[in-house]
């Protein structure tokens, strides 16, 4: 028996060798996620995370901010050739929102802090494993296409400083220059109008600054998987000077794209909601919903009363499906521009208003026969 005993033991201490137990990530046993939906093999380890072909744009669920991003990172890797190359982080960061945001560079980071670039990525050149890119093909894959499609340029002096025998870059004044530095305002137009071939009507007006100003929309919402080409190819420059980036370069989606992007919207509308013989007005919400706005409700944002996303679905036109607690003691009444006396302040809204219908001239005739309204206040004008 004893005998048996001490195998089972060598063969239980045998397999933890062999399979040695990894740390469990909470933050991943939260997600709903099959281990070989990134895991090639049955037992992944830290050494050997046999990972498959990314699968982020699956299962990202968790987006970053580009203002999280540090301002600065500098990366001083080559500093035996070259000065440290000081990057402009949280600017590519911001630049990167059209075109996948932060996950772009930092795949494989669904959850947690962001890891750095070499967290993952070897610093040495000459490695076992060569099915991932070391840390230096990492950085240039990732920056070599915005720079070749922008600048159609990569001689490595454009970012990588050669040192000069008794000259010393002067980091702390290149990182002060970099957090100083923004992308300039990019200039919203007011109304765009589109000429289409559609028959039925072949003028589009598009307000561009109602979306996002009164629609609350972000350029991200439409502007996707896009890169700095669009704007700054050098090569559509008339001018080749820096003053040209000043000034974008107009390039029109084609047809189906710009369909793409406004159906995510206006899927239940018909051709004819944008389509029209002629320009069309701003948007009115009396004209094109049959409830016009009132005093109180004018200045505000369209999603104070329409909390479904970018979807403006018909609301209720009844007070108190968005204020059921209005009650004496909660509502100021001096907002209607009437301040109550002091044998009105304490009643209740349903006194006045019948069925609690603030939409509706109020009522006298609950407590009095003799007074109506507006002829007779319950109190004064503000």
């Amino acid at each position: 028996m004893k005998i048996t005993l001490k195998i089972l033991f060598v063969i239980l201490l045998s397999a933890a060798s062999v399979f040695p137990q990894q740390k469990k990530n909470t933050k991943h046993s939260m997600l709903n996620i099959d281990c070989k939906t990134c895991h090639a093999c049955q037992y992944p380890t830290t050494d050997d995370p046999c990972l498959k072909s990314c699968p982020r744009l699956k299962m990202v669920t968790v987006y970053r901010s580009p203002d999280e991003a540090p301002a600065i990172t500098v990366l001083n890797e080559l500093e035996n050739k070259y000065e440290p190359v000081v990057f402009p982080h949280r600017l590519h960061a911001q630049m990167s929102e059209i075109s996948g945001g932060c996950i772009t560079c930092h795949h494989y980071n669904t959850l947690g802090p962001v890891l750095p670039c070499k967290r993952c990525h070897s610093t040495e050149r000459k490695r076992e494993d060569v099915s991932k890119p070391d840390l230096m093909g990492a950085y240039h894959q990732q920056c070599l296409t915005c720079h070749r499609q922008w600048s159609h340029k990569t001689e490595c002096v454009s970012c990588h400083k050669p040192k000069v025998k008794g000259k010393k870059l002067n980091i702390e004044q290149k990182i002060l220059s970099y957090k100083q530095k923004k992308h300039p305002q990019i200039k919203e137009p007011t109304r765009i109008i589109f000429e289409t071939e559609y028959k039925k009507g072949k003028i589009v007006t598009f307000y561009h600054n109602e979306h996002t100003k009164l629609f609350g929309l972000k350029c991200v919402n439409c502007h996707k998987e896009e890169n700095c080409l669009r704007c700054h190819d050098v090569k559509n420059a008339s001018n080749q000077n820096p003053a040209y980036y000043d000034t974008p370069v107009k390039i029109h989606l084609p047809k189906d794209q710009h369909h793409k992007i406004c159906m995510k919207c206006h899927r239940e509308n018909n051709c004819s909601f944008c389509h029209k013989n002629k320009v069309s007005e701003t948007f009115d919400h009396g004209l094109r919903t049959g409830w016009k706005l009132n005093r109180f409700h004018k200045d505000l944002s369209c999603k104070q009363c329409h909390k479904h996303g970018n979807r403006f679905v018909k609301r209720p036109t009844a007070c108190n499906s968005c204020h059921p607690d209005w009650k004496p003691g909660t509502f100021d009444h001096k907002i209607t521009g009437l301040i109550l006396d002091d044998n009105h302040s304490d009643i209740d809204c349903e006194d006045c208003h019948i069925d609690r219908d603030f939409s509706k001239k109020p009522t006298c005739n609950n407590c009095h026969d003799d007074k109506s309204f507006p002829k007779d206040k319950p109190g004064k004008e503000d």
